[in-house]
């Protein structure tokens, strides 16, 4: 009785034996699977942080690369338009010829008092035009001469006479002078082209050809060029009414007509010409300056 019962007792330890055997190797087996599932996935996901999408950047580096791109478009455009000094459309007749006389001494430190006295323009020559409200930018010149012409003049009127218009717009470089004559063409007629006064693209002859045959009644320029022209006695001043100075605007590095000797001397040297001096406060054929 005991030897049956003892029998079955070592059968199920051995059972018991083996099942704990196979559920260890199946342990085993288990594990190692997952080991090789995790080595992969690991060495996937390591590579994918390492190396980005390809042809170009993550896409969280794109809204920094979007506002780069913005402000580059923004100086480049800043530097192809220039800027406004407002300050010099407050000035009166005074203050604009204290701030030549200033700007004067300043550019030309070599001169004596003598010279720089020669280069003086004198307070009577201005037009106080500080009274004009809108923004001193080209597409304002227009009405900017309108508002300080005489009540009824027709400004696309030119003379009889060749080569001698009733205004002259100044303006610092070429380029610039070359904007303010399309601002201006609003002007101009048929029989009346706005003079193209300036060294840029254009020579010296090819510009005293132009006077010799058009009647203008405005030109607008650089200070040497135009004083070249008078010099040639292309350009003729007898029916000049108003010297127009190209005053508030400033290029990309702030600089404006006043600021630079490269522009500033040809000017006082053309506004201070013999021609225009003993006319600035006469009583007939006066000249006046007005800073645009």
């Amino acid at each position: 009785m005991s030897a049956e019962t003892a029998n079955p007792s070592g059968l199920s330890a051995k059972i018991n034996n083996k099942r704990k055997r196979q559920a260890e190797e199946s342990s085993k087996q288990t594990e190692a699977a997952a080991g090789n599932a995790d080595g992969p996935s690991n060495k996937k996901s390591k590579k994918g942080k390492s190396r980005p999408k390809k042809g170009g950047k993550d896409k969280k580096d794109k809204p920094q690369q979007d506002a780069s791109e913005k402000e580059q478009r923004d100086t480049k455009q800043t530097e192809t338009k220039g800027g406004c000094d407002e300050a010099i459309g407050k000035m009166d007749g005074r203050l604009l010829a204290d701030h030549f006389m200033q700007k004067a001494k300043r550019h030309n430190k070599e001169l004596t008092a003598v010279e720089l006295s020669d280069l003086s323009v004198p307070e009577s020559s201005f037009l106080d035009t500080s009274s004009f409200d809108s923004a001193r930018q080209l597409e304002k010149l227009p009405a900017f001469l309108k508002a300080f012409s005489p009540k009824g003049s027709d400004l696309s009127r030119p003379s009889e006479e060749k080569g001698t218009p009733h205004t002259l717009v100044v303006s610092p470089s070429g380029l610039r002078a070359a904007d303010a004559v399309r601002a201006l063409r609003t002007f101009q007629t048929k029989e009346s082209p706005i003079g193209k006064l300036f060294a840029k693209h254009i020579k010296l002859e090819e510009a005293k050809k132009f006077l010799e045959r058009s009647r203008i009644a405005i030109g607008g320029g650089t200070p040497a060029r135009i004083s070249d022209l008078i010099d040639a006695g292309s350009l003729k001043l007898g029916e000049l009414q108003r010297i127009v100075i190209d005053g508030s605007y400033v290029d990309q590095k702030q600089r404006g007509i006043f600021d630079m000797k490269e522009t500033h001397l040809p000017l006082l040297k053309l506004l201070t010409r013999p021609e225009f001096r003993e006319r600035y406060g006469a009583e007939e054929k006066r000249i006046q300056i007005l800073v645009f």
